[in-house]
């Protein structure tokens, strides 16, 4: 998970839907925008889509459409401060045992209350 510049919520990496943009598409962009990584988008799935609250806009929903990748994409280095231009913190969390939220550390509420439980429905840890 990312924790975007100016925000204390940790959250998916990604971003908006461009004009004539599909989401796999979105996913594929904001990754390699956000993170460096290029992925293939044939080995997304999709995880879900849903509605829910905004991690850090007040009275705000956000929707979000969620896929999987099949396997760890090569060439992330979350531990190099100056290889992302807009995150200012990357993080891999436990799936089945999420911390819980403190001022200093939150969880979107995407994350959270939506694709950790599909995660786990799944049977992905």
């Amino acid at each position: 998970m990312v924790r975007k510049k100016g925000t204390s919520s940790f959250m998916l990496p990604g971003g908006k839907i461009e004009t004539d943009e599909s989401p796999r598409a979105t996913a594929v962009r904001e990754i390699a925008e956000e993170l460096h990584l290029d992925l293939d988008p044939d080995r997304l799935d999709l995880l879900g889509s849903w509605t829910t609250d905004a991690a850090n806009e007040p009275d705000t929903h956000v929707t979000g459409t969620v896929f999987l990748h099949r396997g760890t994409p090569d060439g992330l280095n979350a531990q190099d401060p100056g290889f992302f231009s807009e995150i200012d913190e990357a993080e891999w969390f436990p799936i089945a045992d999420l911390p819980q939220d403190t001022p200093e550390r939150a969880f979107a509420p995407l994350t959270r209350n939506h694709v950790i439980p599909e995660l786990l429905n799944r049977g992905v840890n």
